[in-house]
């Protein structure tokens, strides 16, 4: 059923896209597999590849692949433990869990023989795209983050807005569950409940998805399984939303070389924060932020041509720093660093915001 749905959303692309699984081996569970799709895979520009956010799919980028796919190859991937992925069991340690992310991320690039790439992260594709620069910097072109989950530290509860105390009652009760629980406890009454809790989700994609419920039931089938990411993203979680592990604590390590474009939504429920301190810890490093006005946590599907045209504009950053490289081949050796640069404004010209 998840596959039914998942080719009807696909279907109101514009581009041909190819699904496979790709097989990872042993690197959690015994045999794991990645479900990826991939459009535009023989175009010679610098591949980028989606991460989603917690309970997604490949197919909630719907209103972006077009767009990405214009200029260059494109591949999404069901993350390990969503999706139509293998969903293995992980490790309860916030740092192993976040780190076999990373290795099934590095296999599943390995076995793509992929060698350098931009990588857009969504929420927890965020968080898990930042932690995969740090691991494997030479395979990361530029980094964009999309109102990415657990950058910012917990702030002492004196400091944290007070929440209704039914908030924290319900907050309590349901600290020891998956964060989306309720929706397989409901049986088949689970797609019911994402309708009337979220509706404003579905409406998003009606500008492409024009069969109405099928984001919902997209939805539905994606977190009806077992939860096997949810479950290592709920170990990686402390107290209501926050990371165990913060990556502002760790950015400063990620090579200095790698471009960082952050998009936030200015309606979101994200602490954007995160943003002016990344930028005050990588001082000479490329960081665009850009906060995206009417937007919220799905800045991807609030405002997708804006989202697009932000995320094409560092694709673009990233096949202009990327063709620098190539200018300081041995072919290129007798030039001065003025040349090099006279010779990419004039192929590669600066990007205006």
């Amino acid at each position: 059923m998840l596959r039914a749905v998942e080719k009807k959303i696909l279907s109101y692309l514009k581009t041909a896209y190819r699904g496979w699984y790709v097989d990872i081996g042993p690197t959690i569970g015994a045999a794991d597999k990645i479900w990826t799709i991939s459009l535009n895979a023989d175009n010679q520009n610098t591949p980028i590849v989606l991460l989603h956010g917690l309970g997604a799919g490949v197919a909630l980028w719907c209103l972006n692949l077009d767009a990405f796919a214009a200029t260059r190859p494109v591949y999404a991937i069901d993350m390990i433990g969503f999706g139509r992925s293998s969903r293995p069991a992980f490790s309860t340690n916030a740092m192993e869990a976040e780190q076999q992310f990373v290795r099934s991320i590095e296999e599943w690039r390995h076995e793509m023989n992929l060698d350098k790439f931009i990588l857009l992260g969504h929420s927890m594709g965020g968080f898990l795209a930042a932690s995969y620069s740090l691991s494997h910097p030479q395979r990361v072109q530029h980094l964009i983050l999309a109102d990415p989950w657990g950058f910012p530290e917990k702030p002492p509860d004196s400091e944290r807005r007070p929440l209704p105390v039914w908030v924290r009652a319900v907050a309590y009760m349901m600290s020891p569950f998956n964060p989306l629980a309720a929706i397989r406890a409901a049986g088949p009454w689970g797609e019911w409940i994402i309708d009337k809790a979220r509706p404003d989700i579905a409406k998003k994609f009606t500008p492409v998805v024009e069969e109405c419920g099928l984001i919902t039931q997209y939805l539905y089938q994606c977190n009806s399984q077992t939860p096997s990411g949810e479950s290592a993203f709920h170990s990686m979680t402390s107290g209501f939303g926050w990371a165990k592990n913060p990556m502002v604590q760790r950015i400063d390590k990620l090579d200095k070389n790698i471009p960082i474009t952050l998009l936030y939504g200015a309606r979101s429920w994200v602490d954007n924060s995160a943003g002016e301190i990344i930028k005050s810890k990588r001082v000479g490093s490329y960081v665009q932020l850009q906060i995206i006005s009417s937007a919220g946590h799905h800045v991807y599907a609030d405002k997708p041509d804006v989202f697009n045209k932000y995320v094409i504009e560092a694709c673009k950053y990233a096949d202009r720093v990327g063709n620098k490289y190539e200018y300081l081949k041995p072919s290129n050796v007798d030039k001065t660093e003025s040349d090099i640069e006279e010779d990419v404004e004039q192929t590669f010209p600066v990007i205006e915001n």
